[in-house]
């Protein structure tokens, strides 16, 4: 018989993260979480997602043990700006019993029905910022700290339920021996001559942080085009700056200004962390801080995780300009793999910024929908 309780507490809660440590235990591509950030992002007093949104943690219990878990969400903005009527759900794991899987949805379904939502879809967080998609591809491939790893019975799992790919992403990775400096050096030059645009780089977090509330400015000009986004709003702005700033080393973040100082384009690159968080294992004491400030310094592999261009100067050759000073760092930090978070199956846009680096698709991943 299954069982399933809502996760309250902190104690609940460290149960609902710890089932994956359970479940993904022998598994080597599965990157574990820090509880604590974990812990943190579950905290309806410290995560200001909690005043636009509304999630609740479930566990599925059979025979004293856990077998399964579960977020359900809705996100009030994406309801009342985007007018989807849509309950999500996230930090989705569970053994191979399609039972368990059907009953921890149906919970979502429960809470969707509640509130007049017509449709489900998932696996997804709380917004536009957290992880999202079900692994469809590259199941032995190593995770990465921004995105969930899952088994290949997830997929049959949702489609045996009547489940339909709703988005589909792609990761792609190259080695950096593939980018040639003359591949836009010229380039470079010619696009901050024409349009009288400067680079801005960092040594110390301590000068990123005066252009972090411009980049989420720009963050919310460049993206809002698109049907899904909703924008971050200044107390998002203030959490996310705190949460990630210490985690990427400032000489991954580059900034192009216009003549009047104006913030036109910015990109942040991460180190990777996953052998860190490996080591570390889901705590920062004693010795995991450790690893996750030596890897911020030393990781010979990085992944490229935000980008954006102000519209006015998208298709101008800017990139030219990020990918320049990129290539400057990565040389002297002796960087060997570049890989790309998640990107829209459809977003041929994007796709086209990284072509002549001749990346290969090593993962696949998508959302999952079903109509209420």
């Amino acid at each position: 018989m299954i069982t399933i309780t809502e996760a309250k507490t902190k104690s609940e809660l460290k149960q609902f993260i710890k089932f994956s440590f359970t479940l993904y235990k022998d598994n080597p591509n599965w990157i574990p979480p820090l509880i604590s950030d974990e812990l943190e992002s579950f905290d309806k007093k410290i995560n200001p997602v909690f005043e636009s949104a509304e999630a609740y943690f479930y566990l599925a219990w059979r025979d004293g043990k856990i077998v399964g878990k579960i977020a359900a969400i809705i996100n009030w903005d994406e309801v009342n700006k985007q007018h989807k009527k849509k309950v999500r759900f996230g930090w989705f794991d569970v053994i191979d019993d399609i039972e368990v899987t059907k009953a921890l949805l149906q919970k979502v379904y429960d809470l969707g029905q509640a509130n007049g939502m017509d449709h489900v879809e998932g696996p997804m967080g709380f917004s536009n910022l957290d992880k999202v998609g079900v692994l469809t591809k590259g199941f032995d491939q190593i995770g990465t700290m921004i995105t969930w790893y899952n088994n290949e019975y997830y997929m049959h799992h949702f489609e045996q339920l009547g489940f339909q790919k709703e988005k589909e992403f792609i990761e792609s990775v190259f080695p950096f021996a593939n980018v040639k400096e003359e591949m836009f050096v010229k380039a470079n030059d010619f696009i901050k001559r024409r349009y009288g645009l400067t680079e801005i780089n960092f040594t110390k977090t301590s000068e990123v942080v005066p252009y972090i509330d411009k980049m989420f400015d720009l963050f919310n000009h460049t993206y809002a085009h698109l049907a899904s986004f909703v924008a971050v709003n200044d107390v998002q702005k203030e959490y996310f700056k705190k949460k990630y700033i210490d985690l990427i080393n400032p000489e991954y973040i580059k900034f192009v200004e216009d003549k009047n100082r104006k913030v036109i384009a910015f990109s942040i690159v991460m180190p990777s962390y996953s052998e860190a968080l490996k080591k570390a294992n889901g705590s920062l004491f004693p010795f995991g801080w450790w690893h996750l400030m030596r890897a911020k310094k030393h990781s010979k592999d990085v992944i490229f995780y935000l980008i954006g261009i102000d519209p006015e100067y998208q298709n101008k050759g800017v990139t030219a300009i990020i990918f320049k000073e990129y290539f400057d760092s990565f040389t002297k930090r002796g960087v060997q793999t570049c890989i790309r978070t998640p990107e829209l199956d459809e977003n041929n846009a994007i796709h086209n910024l990284w072509k002549n680096f001749e990346p290969i698709i090593h993962k696949t991943r998508c959302t999952y929908r079903k109509d209420l």
